[in-house]
């Protein structure tokens, strides 16, 4: 494998990270990833294991943010993956920068 073409883990994971671009907190029309609610992205035993926060500690629509965004990343890969929710606490700064950076 040359040093251009990125593992299959690796692979894997830029495309959760685009298909996560699909799933929105659907109080607030911006995705889980400019958000900055998606925390972390890993492979664990064969498994894709994705670390996430919420923007409420208390979100009444949490389970479905997790779960789309679940669906989203095994449409992608095809392989099990599992969603956990952080403790960590959202805040604004956590979102992406708008490009220009602003």
């Amino acid at each position: 494998m040359s040093e251009t073409t990125p593992a299959p883990v690796e692979q894997d994971i830029q495309r959760i990270r685009e298909a996560l671009k699909e799933v929105y907190d659907p109080e607030i029309p911006i995705n889980v990833m400019d958000l900055g609610l998606v925390r972390k992205i890993e492979e664990v035993e064969g498994e894709i294991h994705i670390t996430m926060i919420l923007t409420a500690p208390f979100c009444p629509l949490a389970s479905m943010i997790v779960e789309q965004a679940r669906a989203a990343a095994q449409a992608v890969t095809g392989r099990r993956v599992r969603v956990t929710l952080g403790m960590e606490r959202w805040e604004p700064s956590m979102m992406a920068q708008p490009p220009g950076g602003q």
